[in-house]
């Protein structure tokens, strides 16, 4: 059984989520220049150029990629073979705290969503997801998400009966309806199965898929593409201004579910699609 102190999840964290900031991954990065490439609208060209000009100054200059620097989501792989000694939890909010000031980036975070609303100053707490994994090995993804996107997202669900065309029909009213809103060409997550609280999670998970990756089961790919096909027929185009790019890429994750249900959540990311990982 291998030991690691929960004190270095503090300095890790505080680096991934300052550069997850400031640099895209590499494949969301090449994804973006290849899809200028293919738009038609002259202004949606000089908006994909605009794009890639932010990602060059941010990347350059260590600067955020935008003022929004979001809630921060970290996404925990551990190992079983592995015993953590300490307060993990309170360290990676230190890292999230240290990395907010480190990088300059904005705090937006409050305390009391109802009533007060006070500023945590600091970006914290994070949001953080626990999955567990062969080995001894942990991984750690932070996900900084904007709220432009994440304000455009939503849950649904499908009767059974519906089916196939109830999710189709859904996630495009969705994009149709709220995408302009949230910085498009848009990365798109998809959850499907499960229940209310878990479909949620499923979405977002499929946003962090690799962007080379299809969903494993063929229909389900099959599915990925035509949404996408059909929400670029959609027209809304860059930043909302019209054109032929108005997604980038859509990846569904599915959950086995209940035989009287069918929930379904679209989760949207603006194409800044952030995060960073590294295995401890």
């Amino acid at each position: 059984m291998r030991e690691v102190s929960a004190n270095i999840f503090s300095s890790i964290v505080a680096e991934l989520v300052k550069d997850a900031n400031y640099q895209l991954p590499s494949g969301v990065k090449r994804l973006i220049v290849a899809s200028s490439k293919k738009e038609t609208s002259r202004l949606g060209r000089y908006i994909f150029g605009q794009m890639l000009d932010n990602i060059e100054i941010a990347e350059k200059e260590k600067m955020p990629l935008c003022q929004d620097t979001g809630i921060q989501e970290v996404f925990l792989e551990i190992g079983r073979e592995i015993h953590i000694k300490g307060d993990m939890e309170k360290a990676i909010n230190e890292g999230i705290s240290k990395g907010t000031k480190k990088g300059s980036l904005r705090a937006s975070i409050v305390k009391s969503p109802l009533f007060e609303r006070l500023n945590t100053r600091n970006n914290t707490p994070a949001v953080i997801h626990y999955k567990f994994a062969p080995g001894d090995k942990i991984k750690v993804t932070v996900m900084p998400k904007g709220f432009g996107s994440e304000n455009a997202g939503a849950v649904k669900m499908v009767t059974p009966s519906q089916g196939l065309d109830g999710v189709r029909d859904f996630v495009l009213q969705v994009v149709k309806e709220k995408g302009p809103n949230a910085c498009p060409p848009l990365f798109i997550g998809i959850g499907i199965g499960g229940s209310m609280s878990n479909v949620t999670l499923l979405a977002k998970e499929a946003l962090l898929r690799p962007l080379s990756k299809s969903n494993p089961d063929k229909k389900i790919a099959r599915f990925e593409k035509e949404l996408l096909n059909k929400i670029n027929k959609l027209g809304i185009g860059p930043q909302g201004a019209g054109g032929k790019i108005t997604a980038l890429k859509v990846s569904v994750a599915d959950f086995p579910t209940h035989i009287g249900g069918l929930p379904v959540c679209v989760n949207l990311s603006c194409y800044l699609l952030r995060y960073k990982s590294v295995i401890i």
